[in-house]
């Protein structure tokens, strides 16, 4: 294991200290919490504002807030990354972990977009590809990004677009959908049986971005015959934990 640097590492536990529900810390605080010597905490705080990655409270003598510099960094950070890279980084674990298809689609208006998909190696599977589109409504997918668009836009485009059928099962009742979308709100999982492929039944749950829009969805597709209740709950396990990966990944506070 290479050697870690003392003095970096006692930085980056200084900078940590703000992730809490605290955004705003004394140095007294900081270097009890640490279990730093005072004289060390100072130190350390000096240096991080002399470099710009924490600030001090105007008004306040000796309480810190994150500076200016963070920004930056995060900034540049987010300008990097890439949804259909970490998204089939993320849906390749989960698809090792269940053997079913895994997706990670985006929102076009009233269509889903699929933008990464790993498929299931059993021989009775859902066909799909990248770049596929879908009605939203009729996608588990879809519901959880209709779930997070603002109250305005759902209703103009429950005003616009016509719920068309795509099995006797899809949703074509405005009303109906609006409660569907209620719950996945309440419950942060949404699930389509059978509504866009009268064989195959999905779950998905939501991706966050770093302001915590709900950017994408991450789903698993079931065909019928391998339905059962315990194991939805454990694809539903499965497909929580990688959107919460994924939303990691692209700079969510998500826990």
């Amino acid at each position: 294991m290479p050697r870690l640097v003392p003095a970096v590492m006692r930085a980056a536990d200084v900078l940590e200290l703000f992730l809490g529900e605290r955004s705003s810390l004394s140095a007294p605080d900081i270097a009890a919490r640490l279990g730093l010597p005072r004289s060390t905490a100072h130190e350390l705080l000096n240096t991080l504002v002399s470099r710009g990655y924490l600030a001090r409270r105007p008004g306040k003598d000796g309480v810190y807030k994150l500076g200016p510099r963070l920004l930056e960094l995060g900034a540049r950070y987010q300008q990097d990354l890439d949804l259909a890279v970490e998204g089939e980084a993320v849906t390749r674990r989960v698809a090792a972990e269940c053997d079913e298809t895994v997706h990670v689609a985006v929102l076009d208006g009233a269509e889903v977009v699929y933008v990464c998909k790993i498929d299931s190696t059993h021989s009775v599977r859902m066909i799909s590809a990248v770049g596929r589109r879908l009605p939203a409504h009729c996608t588990a997918v879809g519901k959880v990004l209709l779930a997070g668009l603002p109250a305005d836009r759902l209703d103009q485009l429950l005003r616009e677009q016509e719920l068309v059928a795509l099995t006797p099962r899809s949703i074509t009742s405005a009303a109906a959908l609006r409660a569907q979308l209620g719950e996945v709100r309440r419950t942060g999982v949404a699930y389509e049986m059978c509504e866009s492929n009268p064989d195959v039944g999905c779950v998905a749950a939501p991706v966050t971005d770093y302001s915590g829009e709900w950017v994408a969805a991450m789903s698993m597709s079931v065909p019928t015959i391998r339905h059962g209740e315990a194991a939805w709950q454990r694809w539903e396990k499965l497909i929580r934990d990688g959107a919460t990966e994924l939303s990691r990944r692209l700079g969510s506070a998500v826990r």
